[in-house]
């Protein structure tokens, strides 16, 4: 079911899209060759704790995971792209790296995603990140009153083939409220003006993803990451919005940080 918030709940749910900018902002500043991923986990499972959160992931378990996912962020490296599992390994050299983050504070969720370079980049790499975030501005600056999501995902996919890359549907934007995954689903690939209306109150993450060479996922023996199927690297942007009569309000906003 697709809700609406009122602009007073849309108020309350700042908070979390704060915290969830500010964190996200502090482990990208803090990770580094060398870092574990597990220390990653740590340092947010930390911070949620310290801000009195509650992690929308560790108990998470839908269809398609194996379990429980147990830890309270995603840590995607190089060729793996979404639902990376944190496990036993120091970033090396190069590493791309993709930290996806998602709490609830006094019952209000917020989620984003942020991908970036560990040491010295791959100038691909650089282009890919660029393309993520491109793309998430597009669909952002796409998603007024009036709109319909078809016109966020057509921004989505014009800037993936503009740049020559292929796109899954498999996985995309959701709407977001007291749960971390609601109606409507947002693809990252759409036609203009097709899809649910765009009104006030909708509050939705928007994620597009991509894979430098395919648009193919396999999944690891752990049962969550998801890694390219040729090995090719991935990237991924993701903020949350609330759709508003004067624009849309990015709640997970970490420009000013």
């Amino acid at each position: 079911m697709i809700e609406l918030r009122t602009p007073a709940e849309i108020e309350q749910m700042r908070p979390a899209g704060r915290f969830v900018a500010e964190t996200l902002a502090t482990l990208r500043e803090e990770t580094k060759v060398g870092t574990n991923l597990l220390a990653i986990d740590r340092r947010a499972h930390e911070l949620i704790r310290r801000a009195g959160a509650e992690s929308c992931y560790i108990d998470y378990h839908p269809s398609f995971g194996a379990s429980p996912f147990g830890k309270v962020i995603c840590t995607s490296i190089n060729d793996a792209v979404l639902h990376g599992l944190p496990h036993d390994y120091a970033l090396r050299d190069g590493d791309l790296v993709t930290l996806d983050f998602a709490v609830s504070i006094d019952g209000w969720v917020a989620d984003s995603a942020v991908s970036f370079v560990v040491g010295t980049p791959r100038d691909e790499d650089l282009a890919l990140i660029d393309t993520t975030e491109r793309a998430l501005d597009a669909a952002i600056a796409a998603a007024t009153v009036g709109n319909r999501v078809g016109d966020i995902s057509a921004a989505i996919s014009q800037i993936a083939r503009a740049d020559g890359l292929s796109i899954n549907t498999d996985f995309g934007g959701h709407g977001v409220g007291r749960i971390m995954h609601g109606d409507p689903h947002i693809p990252n690939d759409g036609r203009p003006g097709r899809g649910f209306p765009l009104k006030p109150g909708l509050v939705i993450a928007i994620e597009p993803w991509f894979l430098q060479s395919t648009d193919e996922l396999v999944t690891d023996p752990d049962g969550w990451t998801l890694r390219s199927a040729d090995g090719s690297r991935g990237a991924h942007s993701e903020h949350t919005i609330a759709i508003t009569e004067d624009g849309p309000i990015v709640l997970t906003d970490r420009s000013h940080l």
